[in-house]
Parts: structure tokens; sequence; C-alpha cells
């Protein structure tokens, strides 16, 4: 029997920078046949689009879009597991990103199964942390989605400190830490974070510092861990409870918008951010005079952007925006581009 297709789970809060470092890896896979998991939240999948776009040599990638993949296992992941397993000759290495819901254990737990267990192994977790979010005293950028997270997810609302909590399960169960975003901080800002990151994980659990999810894929793929099979050494504040769902409220709404003027663009997407139930903002726009497809994120009150690509001459030049927050409604978020 061949060998077990490795498999690496990459986990982080809303806006650490997750499709960032993944979108790094498979720039610079060294032939690396890669295969991608994104646990998209909504039904249009820009993670997925910004990583297929970035690198021919990516087996595919595959959406999974009906909610945290932690909730989702055997609905969403055993059959897509199932469809690359079944391609297993094709592929040298599967990454899994999930969403800023997820637990990552319940997900490793999976592996054990008998569909998967005998065709692959986790060969690591690696965890981004929001660099500027962490120097700021928080686990995230956006404590308001956190908190919506919070509501949202049923092993939480019971406890007393629930982000924190979330924060060290998902620090607790990597092979990696990565404090990302370290080029918008202080020298002493890093240590410092280094040292907190530190302080609070096994002496097994390698942190380093990122700009831009710049790792190299020699640091995140081959830890060789088999995660599934030790999981007993990676405790979690959810190890007795069985399962959670999350706010039926919070959603994620499609916006098209066609071709805009940039700085338009940028005054409408700051006040769309300043909406309290607004979590995160993520697409492409078609810019007024440029032949490339400008890539939009934002979370809090962040705002980021960069040219990825030209416009391929099949395509439709448009912008098209996914918005994600709680009680949202179409109109009055196009009323923002008026």
């Amino acid at each position: 029997m061949s060998a077990k297709i490795p498999v690496t789970i990459i986990t982080g809060f809303l806006g650490s920078g997750k499709t960032t470092l993944i979108r790094q890896l498979l720039q610079n896979a060294a032939g690396r046949r890669i295969a991608v998991i994104v646990n998209e939240f909504g039904d249009v999948g820009i993670d997925g689009e910004l990583l297929q776009a970035c690198c021919d040599r990516t087996v595919g990638i595959w959406e999974l879009t009906n909610g945290c993949l932690c909730c989702t296992v055997q609905d969403e992941f055993l059959p897509t597991m199932q469809t690359l397993l079944a391609r297993r000759q094709e592929i040298d290495h599967i990454v899994i990103e999930t969403s800023g819901l997820a637990l990552p254990k319940p997900l490793v737990m999976a592996f054990r199964w008998p569909e998967v267990r005998h065709t692959a192994t986790v060969d690591g977790v690696v965890t981004v942390v929001d660099g500027v979010a962490l120097a700021a005293g928080q686990v995230s950028a956006d404590l308001e989605a956190l908190f919506a997270q919070k509501e949202a997810d049923a092993n939480l609302q019971h406890e007393d400190t629930p982000l924190e909590e979330l924060f060290n399960d998902q620090l607790a169960c990597a092979d990696l830490v990565i404090l990302n975003k370290a080029d918008q901080l202080t020298p002493d800002q890093v240590q410092q974070c280094l040292r907190e990151l530190r302080q609070q994980l096994p002496t097994r659990i390698k942190v380093l510092a990122a700009q831009q999810g710049q790792v190299p894929a020699d640091l995140l793929l081959g830890f060789n861990a088999a995660v599934e099979e030790n999981l007993g050494q990676r405790p979690s504040h959810h190890d007795f409870e069985e399962e959670h769902d999350h706010d039926e409220e919070i959603q994620a709404v499609c916006l098209e918008l066609g071709v805009w003027d940039l700085q338009r663009l940028r005054q409408s997407l700051e006040r769309l951010l300043h909406v309290p139930d607004i979590y995160r903002i993520k697409g492409f726009a078609a810019i007024e005079d440029k032949p490339l497809r400008l890539v939009v994120q934002g979370v809090g009150q962040r705002l980021d952007s960069f040219y990825d690509r030209p416009w391929q001459a099949a395509e439709t030049r448009q912008t098209r925006l996914v918005v994600i927050g709680r009680r949202l409604d179409q109109r009055e978020l196009l009323s923002h581009f008026g």
C-alpha cells in the first residue's frame, strides 16, 4: 500500500491571514502537487478563487460553504476527502483552511474514521495569529465578529472567557504558530508577542514571526506528526463536548457592482465597515482604466487591497463582493455604494 497522503490544517481567527499564507505556499510549492480545501462562509468562494488563480501547480480548490467545518465534518468534509483520496496518485499534499469559527480538534478526529485513516494523515496543524491584534491585547482585530461567534457557538456560551478558550484551543492543537503581520509591528512588539505566545504553549510547539504570510514551504509542511494519533497531548476546553451550532442570523450576501473608480470604491467600503453588524468584506473589484483585478479584504475597520492578475478575456469585468455579518439586507448594503 502506498504511503498516506499528508494533510496540513491551517486554522486561526477571522482576518489573521490564513488565505494569504496558503497563497504564498502555493506560489512557492517547489513542484509539490497540492490540493486545497477551503471552508468558506456563504455561497461565493472568494478565498477559493483567489487561491486557484495564484498557482498553476494547484491540483484544485474544494470549497465547503455550508457552515463551520468542525460542525459539518460528516456532511461536508468526508465526501470531499473521498473525492480527493480517489485521486491520490495525483496529489502530494492536502491543505485545509478552516473558517475562523472552527475548532481544529473535531476535524483532526475525523482522520480516525475508517474511510480516511488508511489513506490520509494529519501531517501538522498550523495556527495563524493576527500580530496587530495580539499587540493590542486582543485575539482578533474584529472583536465584534468574535462576540458574534460566541453567540453562534453553543459550546462557548456557558464559559466565562470563551474567546480566550477558543484561542487557546487553536494554539494547543498546533505544531506551528505563526505570528503574522509582523511588518506592521515594531521589533519590540514582535518580541513581546512572541514571548506571550511561548508562555502559553508547550515547548514542542514552534513559534515564528512572519509578514504577509511569507513562510517557507519546508517549514509549513513535513512535520510528520500524525496528529490524529496523539490528540491526548493536545488538550482542548471542548474535549468533552460533542457538537455545536452557529447562529442562523450570521450570513453572507453577495454584491455585484460593475466597474468602479478606485477612490469612490474605497470610500464606500470604509463606510460599510463602520456598520456594527458587518464583520468582513472580501471579493474582487473591476477598477476604471485598470487591466488588473483588484482583491479587496476588509476586517474590522481595516481595509486592504492589491492587484493580483489581469482580467481574462472570458471574464466579465465587474466588482463582486461578499459581505459577512448579521441580519444583512442586500438593498441596504447596496445603498452604501451610491
